[in-house]
């Protein structure tokens, strides 16, 4: 079976379009909640003990109560016994505050990989630079500014998008008022520098730790990098000759070739690398 299998915890699998949020759900009033997207292979969640920790994090961040591990877990292999085994899928793990401040309202929804995804993965994006208004060292002061944390609150994403899509790239690249690059909206930027490939740190930023980059870093080892975590600028990557990536979930890994109007060289490693994301 392929197409949509949607799950919402206490009620078990619902079709596809049955009705599962209220309408005075503050995740559909206000963006009030969180959520993970996670890349479904050989029919189980990949990082799916990661995804869920950042989720956990996101929750705490927001004062919102969420089930526990075990029960999102037991969600999540309820959705994924409904899905082919050998076909890869997006599942996304949705938890809105709830309606009336009762339990959380918790949908898992499991769909084919969009095509332009797949897409993106063999033939790399477009990027331009977009400001985000604030210093690189600004948002994690800011915490109603909900920087590095994965939620509802999708405004700025889509508007970005939009942007994007009216500028006749694929997408864009945040930065910050000094200069510094900082995430894509939904990815995390990854580039090699000589031996070591590199990312920029979560922490002192405010961008979303991935999930994806973290685990690639940790086996940059396995193709013979190092790895780090550097503040970098557009000038720097568009410089960039070992090559510059977008890395996320779903995705994976999607090489940049060209960035503000500027092509960047091809990287010979770009298949390497996917191959050991398994995409």
């Amino acid at each position: 079976m392929s197409g949509v299998v949607v799950a919402v915890l206490g009620r078990g699998v619902v079709p596809a379009d049955a009705p599962v949020v209220r309408a005075d759900d503050p995740g559909l009033l206000l963006g009030d909640g969180v959520y993970e997207t996670m890349h479904v292979r050989g029919g189980r969640p990949w990082l799916a003990t990661e995804h869920l920790a950042r989720l956990a994090l996101a929750a705490t961040a927001l004062e919102l109560p969420v089930p526990d591990a075990g029960e999102l877990i037991g969600l999540l292999d309820t959705v994924c016994a409904r899905w082919p085994a050998e076909l890869p899928g997006a599942l996304r793990l949705t938890c809105t505050r709830g309606p009336d401040g009762g339990a959380s309202t918790v949908i898992a929804r499991l769909a084919e990989v969009a095509p332009g995804s797949v897409r993106a993965r063999e033939t790399g994006v477009t990027v331009a630079t977009l400001s985000l208004g604030v210093t690189a060292t600004a948002r994690p002061a800011l915490p109603w500014l909900l920087s590095g944390l994965k939620t509802l609150s999708y405004g700025v994403t889509a508007a970005s998008r939009r942007w994007a899509a009216a500028h006749g790239v694929d997408d864009v690249l945040w930065i910050s008022t000094d200069g510094y690059a900082l995430e894509a909206p939904t990815a995390n930027v990854v580039w090699l520098d000589g031996e070591t490939l590199c990312t920029v740190p979560a922490r002192p930023t405010g961008v979303l730790p991935g999930v994806t980059a973290a685990w690639l870093l940790a086996h940059a080892g396995d193709l013979g990098w190092s790895a780090a975590e550097r503040m970098t600028t557009p000038g720097d990557l568009r410089g960039s000759t070992g090559g510059v990536w977008l890395t996320s979930s779903v995705r994976g890994l999607t090489e940049v070739r060209r960035l503000d109007g500027i092509p960047l060289p091809p990287s010979p490693h770009t298949q390497a690398i996917r191959h050991l994301l398994g995409f």
